[in-house]
């Protein structure tokens, strides 16, 4: 077997969430293409997910908009991989259990029970994050 290429991570067992601020609906598809709430804002190729609720209340926390921040459980309806963006250059290994997918998200309830992360760690992500955006360094990367 070629050890360039990775099996898909075993993740049968696992309860998937998405942090946005979009207002969905059990039963919706969040898709990949729209434009991402990071970096840019390019059209985002791949649609992120994860299986531990912090993960997800950064991804709701730091979402573009103002709406009201959500998150979702999810069930993606294709194959999902690690997201590079995280593994590979933050955290090896994958301990947020971060994935991103080709294929559509489909909402299967909303998580109406979470607690946001205090103010002053919220500010230092912002103001790392933009410290990034300043260098051009993107946050995401397709």
């Amino acid at each position: 077997m070629d050890k360039s290429i990775k099996p898909p991570p075993d993740t049968s067992t696992l309860q998937f969430f998405h942090g946005t601020k979009a207002n969905l609906n059990e039963g919706d598809f969040i898709n990949p293409g729209f434009n991402s709430n990071y970096g840019q804002g390019n059209k985002a190729k791949y649609i992120y997910l994860t299986a531990t609720l912090d993960a997800a209340i950064w991804g709701a926390e730091l979402a573009v908009g103002e709406g009201r921040e959500r998150i979702y459980i999810v069930d993606p309806t294709g194959p999902i991989e690690d997201d590079p963006n995280l593994t590979d250059k933050k955290y090896p290994g994958n301990p947020t259990k971060s994935f991103r997918s080709l294929h559509p998200l489909k909402i299967m309830g909303e998580m109406t029970a979470w607690s946001h992360h205090a103010p002053e760690q919220l500010k230092s992500m912002k103001d790392n994050l933009e410290r990034l955006k300043q260098q051009g360094i993107e946050a995401i990367e397709d």
